[in-house]
């Protein structure tokens, strides 16, 4: 809907509007009002090339869109009934768990591999290891390829599908190579459109799940939606949202937990919402009550850090990866507030 400064445009300025909304295939429908005429785009009003030529006019209050600006990842699109099903569980139908340590230490695999065992015994679908990490400091541990290796040894030993964080279309490519079953995109990536229309075309023949993690500073949920779209656009729909909190940071918290916004996203898209309470709240204290928030709110999942000696972790570990204990007790209580939400 176009909305001019005055009651109603100008012969000239209605002609002018006209000849821009058909260069895209659409036409103007004028809605006469008693005191106000406002002026319906009839045809695809996401171009957003159209939009910002219409707002860039002196006359023009403001555009409001009545479409979503996301095609493919809107509740209403032709894939609203696409359902995702990764580690013997179909998003949606039951309580989905993401969990294992923040960073593969390859000097010391053991650790993960006994980690993995015991994600699989608390419960665990899908296995998560750092292999490449992003950090603050350049002089912080940024990963090893090595990492990797051990990430797919732990798979063979469990039978558990593993999530790993990419980075550049150099891991990406080592990762699909390796046969990693879900791509994580970090929180610093999540508005890369570069980065995430390389996973796009990467995954586009594939079965390959995309993790999308929240931005740190993401503004509008359509924001966080039409990052999703980046990928979607190639063809592979295989994409979880995960919210994991957000800057400005709540203080005491590694971030701003925004758990809550998961119903807000099921109101504009069908794709799951997994929730990552770790690095929400950072400190391995408050994550078993953040994951129940989140459930509480209706995430489809959780993404959560673990290792079987946290103090022996790298990374984030050591302040707040679950111990295999917190982490399947955890578990069983949001399994418990998920069946209460469903009436089961």
């Amino acid at each position: 809907m176009i909305l001019p400064n005055t009651n109603r445009l100008t012969a000239a300025q209605l002609a002018e509007v006209t000849a821009i909304v058909a260069e895209f295939g659409c036409k103007i429908q004028p809605i006469i009002g008693t005191v106000r005429t406002i002026y319906a785009i009839v045809g695809d009003e996401r171009d957003e090339l159209m939009i910002n030529r219409l707002e860039g006019l002196s006359y023009i209050d403001r555009i409001d869109r009545i479409q979503s600006p996301f095609k493919l990842m809107d509740r209403r699109s032709d894939l609203a009934s696409h359902r995702i099903t990764l580690g013997g569980v179909t998003l949606g139908e039951e309580l989905f768990i993401i969990a294992g340590q923040c960073t593969i230490d390859p000097k010391n695999p053991n650790y993960f591999y006994e980690t993995a065992a015991a994600m699989k015994e608390a419960g665990a679908h899908v296995l998560r290891g750092g292999v490449w990490k992003p950090r603050t400091n350049p002089y912080s541990f940024q990963g090893d390829d090595k990492s990797l290796e051990i990430l797919m040894e732990a798979h063979r030993r469990t039978g558990l599908p593993v999530d790993a964080e990419v980075m550049d279309e150099s891991q990406l490519e080592r990762a699909l190579a390796a046969g990693v079953h879900m791509l994580q995109v970090g929180a610093r990536n999540a508005l890369n459109y570069s980065l995430l229309r390389a996973i796009g075309r990467a995954v586009a023949d594939r079965t390959t799940v995309v993790l999308l993690k929240r931005s740190l500073h993401m503004g509008p949920l359509s924001e966080f939606i039409s990052a999703a779209e980046y990928i979607a656009a190639f063809g592979n729909p295989n994409i979880i949202l995960c919210p994991r909190g957000t800057s400005p940071t709540l203080d005491g918290y590694r971030n701003h937990p925004d758990e809550s916004i998961t119903p807000l996203l099921k109101e504009k898209t069908w794709a799951p919402v997994v929730v990552d309470p770790s690095h929400s709240v950072g400190k391995a204290l408050y994550v078993p009550a953040c994951a129940l928030a989140a459930v509480a709110y209706g995430a489809d999942g959780l993404c959560i850090e673990a290792h079987v000696s946290p103090s022996h972790g790298i990374g984030d570990d050591p302040k707040q990866a679950l111990t295999p204990k917190v982490l399947t007790e955890t578990i069983a209580q949001a399994k418990q507030l998920w069946a209460l939400r469903r009436g089961k």
